[in-house]
């Protein structure tokens, strides 16, 4: 089946449900095996069972989103692009935007890569590093960002432009390839028993397993290349001026997200370090069991974007409004699962990547304060990505910074001035349900704009002169 059928078949004429789910599943494993392999790294490093090691991943754990900021603006806006030029049967701009959104996000990822070097001993202090967890949190994010930062943001440019072509498996497939090469390499890497690098270890399993995703995802443009619209080729950077202004409109609240995201979390991890090291590994093994839901949550809109971006762009409010519901509630459902389960199990769940008795206490007690508003969480993505699928940049943007950045900071240093230390675990659950009552005022207020701006029925009454 050609691109142009296949998309249209998915994306058009398949029940929604079914499209829903085609297009989310390999997404949501993709999202799983990167949150496995995250678990691993703590995990193996966990196993060493010591502290300065775990806080030292824990504290690389903010920077390691950052990623996110060039990958969502290129990759995020350049495949609702993609999929809304599908929509419109633009199948030339469809392979414009590809291109530029390639080419852009390579020259950001090196961009990256050369300012977090230059950068890196004040973004380790500022994210919760110390004199006892600064080398080890300084070699692990040298392996991890700096040098297989950029290869891993390219890599999920690619998934997010093939998965909007409508080929949701192979888009994923690289990414979990690489995840799982990144699981079977971790113990090698950090255990004593094998080459006893430590948590640096783990950074050195994290660039390799990008270097083979990356590589996956080149083969497979060059095999595909009469048959996707993913063709990054240098001559299509004269349409720049055509197509970069919309990739970044979409792209911008999701990639601010993530910037915000980093600042909210290093600042949470800054928080704790005040206190012991045996907090910072607590809130670091916490951040990870947190990752669960979140990923999903990410999973699921990854997947949803290309839908509503297409059906959005061929008017077909209906359908997009139906795949919407139906993607959110999965989302939801499976973080309210894992919150029943989180409170249920927390002295397992926590002891299951440290055996330190002092860190596992503090963690059980973090994990059930911090996970009560999941679900909400959960909404709060799909929310924002249809904004973005809408081209409701202003409605995203809002979104995005009420879910990170605008309440998190004051919320810090007023809930752990009420509660020292314990306090700070409760400003996630009040974020995630604001964000999400104020995303669903502006949906409905959106909603009933375009409505009123609809032309009045063809069977309507003649207004009077």
């Amino acid at each position: 089946m050609r691109s142009k059928e296949r998309s249209e078949e998915l994306f058009e004429r398949t029940p929604v449900r079914r499209a829903v789910l085609l297009q989310i599943l390999p997404s949501v494993l993709a999202q799983m095996i990167a949150l496995v392999y995250n678990f691993a790294d703590t995990y193996f490093v966990g196993l060493l069972n010591s502290p300065v090691q775990t806080a030292g991943v824990s504290v690389v754990y903010s920077p390691y989103m950052s990623i996110g900021i060039v990958s969502n603006l290129f990759g995020v806006g350049g495949a609702a692009a993609l999929a809304s030029a599908l929509g419109k049967q633009d199948f030339d701009g469809a392979k414009r935007v590809s291109s530029v959104s390639v080419w852009f996000g390579a020259a950001g990822s090196v961009l990256y890569a050369l300012v977090f070097y230059a950068l890196l001993q004040p973004v380790m202090f500022l994210s919760g590093a110390t004199d006892e967890t600064y080398a080890v949190a300084s070699g692990y994010a040298l392996w991890a960002l700096v040098i297989g930062g950029p290869i891993n943001i390219l890599s999920q440019i690619f998934a997010n432009l093939i998965r909007a072509e409508g080929r949701p498996f192979w888009a994923s497939f690289g990414l979990s390839m690489g995840g799982i090469l990144n699981i079977i390499l971790d113990p090698f890497f950090v255990l004593p028993q094998y080459l006893d690098f430590g948590a640096v270890g783990a950074g050195m399993a994290t660039a390799v397993s990008n270097v083979a995703a990356l590589g996956f995802y080149l083969g497979f443009v060059l095999i595909k290349r009469k048959d996707t619209y993913v063709l990054p080729r240098p001559s299509y950077l004269k349409y720049t001026k055509l197509y970069l202004g919309r990739i970044l409109k979409v792209g911008l609240p999701s990639s601010l997200q993530v910037a915000l995201t980093v600042v909210a979390v290093s600042a949470h991890v800054k928080f704790v370090s005040r206190y012991s090291t045996e907090a910072v590994a607590a809130f670091g093994v916490c951040k990870r069991l947190d990752q669960l839901p979140t990923y999903f949550a990410i999973g699921v809109s990854n997947g949803l974007l290309p839908l509503l971006s297409y059906n959005y762009a061929r008017h077909n409010e209906d359908r997009r409004r139906r795949a919407f519901r139906f993607g959110a509630a999965i989302a939801a459902g499976f973080a309210f699962l894992c919150l029943v389960f989180y409170e249920i199990f927390p002295h397992a769940l926590v002891s299951f990547f440290i055996a330190d008795e002092k860190t596992v206490s503090y963690g059980a007690q973090f994990l059930r304060r911090m996970v009560v508003a999941m679900p909400f969480m959960a909404i709060g993505y799909p929310m924002i990505v249809q904004f973005q699928a809408m081209g409701k940049v202003k409605e995203a943007l809002v979104g995005s910074v009420l879910r990170k950045g605008a309440l998190d900071i004051p919320l810090l240093f007023l809930l752990d001035h009420i509660s020292p230390l314990y306090g700070i675990t409760w400003v996630q659950p009040i974020v995630d349900v604001t964000a999400v009552a104020v995303s669903t005022i502006l949906y409905l207020l959106v909603c009933k704009k375009e409505k009123d701006a609809l032309p009045p029925p063809s069977d309507a009454p003649a207004q009077e002169a």
